[in-house]
């Protein structure tokens, strides 16, 4: 049962960000200060990946765990409320994902993923993996 009314939950719903999140800033500012260019949210590209590094078919997603179904297997036990909307909803995330990431790759691009949690506590580790994609892509490109 939900503790919070229609209208509550509504507003919390509704404040939850689709892009420019903390974890894309960070990633962001991150890349940017090593003098990456990219583009954010990019229409044009399948799946509206994150970051984009067109030239060089890189996409880049930053995926919150919850809604993305990090460890899905053991996290749905955990879902008390809306039990009919949640794990369809999550699932179909998980499809679209996989969806995204072979279309992507059957049209040549590099797509990297990266948990929300894995940005915040491993920021070097992240971009290091996205510097060695534009280095492998670069070198291919000559």
């Amino acid at each position: 049962m939900d503790n919070l009314t229609k209208e509550q939950r509504r507003k919390n719903m509704q404040a939850i960000k689709a892009t420019g999140s903390k974890i894309e800033t960070i990633l962001a500012k991150a890349l940017f200060a090593k003098g990456y260019r990219y583009r954010k949210n990019n229409k044009t590209v399948f799946g509206k990946p994150d970051f984009t590094f067109k030239k060089l078919k890189i996409a880049i997603f930053v995926d919150g765990e919850f809604w993305h179904g990090k460890d899905w297997n053991n996290k749905k036990q955990k879902i008390k409320s809306n039990l009919n909307y949640w794990p369809a909803k999550i699932k179909r995330n998980i499809a679209r994902d996989k969806e995204v990431n072979a279309h992507l790759k059957e049209e040549g691009w590099n797509v990297q993923r990266f948990w929300g949690k894995e940005v915040e506590k491993n920021l070097e580790v992240c971009v290091a993996k996205i510097e060695g994609a534009i280095k492998k892509s670069r070198k291919i490109e000559k």
